[in-house]
């Protein structure tokens, strides 16, 4: 059965991920029941193979600024998908995603998701 881990939406925050698109009762990250890991931020999306997820670390907590809303990094390729500046979990991949906003590909990419250890916990599990 799939799994699915909402975003923990900050409402203090509701402009800047509303303007994305991202609504509670629809966005968040599903591990599909044939082995996908899909994350949606209103339009955006990303789908890849959880067997493509070299690593997950939990993050946080972030500078509102830099969290919230869908995100590029300044610091490499890595992409966001924030709805709280709390914690989030990143999410590594062996072969880079197709870029979803920017420019290039992306290697990572972090979900503010309401239980970042317990998707971390999934994904590090399936991966063995």
């Amino acid at each position: 059965m799939s799994e699915f881990f909402p975003y923990r939406f900050d409402k203090r925050f509701a402009p800047m991920w509303l303007a994305a698109g991202a609504l509670p009762w629809r966005d968040g990250v599903t591990i599909t029941d044939d082995g996908r890991f899909v994350a949606t931020f209103g339009l955006l999306r990303v789908d890849t193979p959880v067997g493509n997820i070299s690593e997950t670390h939990v993050a946080g907590p972030y500078r509102w600024w830099t969290a919230v809303g869908p995100r590029l990094s300044l610091a490499d390729d890595g992409l966001t998908f924030g709805t709280n500046p709390a914690s989030g979990l990143c999410i590594h991949f062996r072969e880079k995603i197709k870029r979803v906003i920017g420019f290039r590909d992306h290697s990572a990419l972090t979900v503010t998701v309401a239980d970042p250890q317990a998707l971390g916990a999934l994904l590090d599990g399936g991966r063995e």
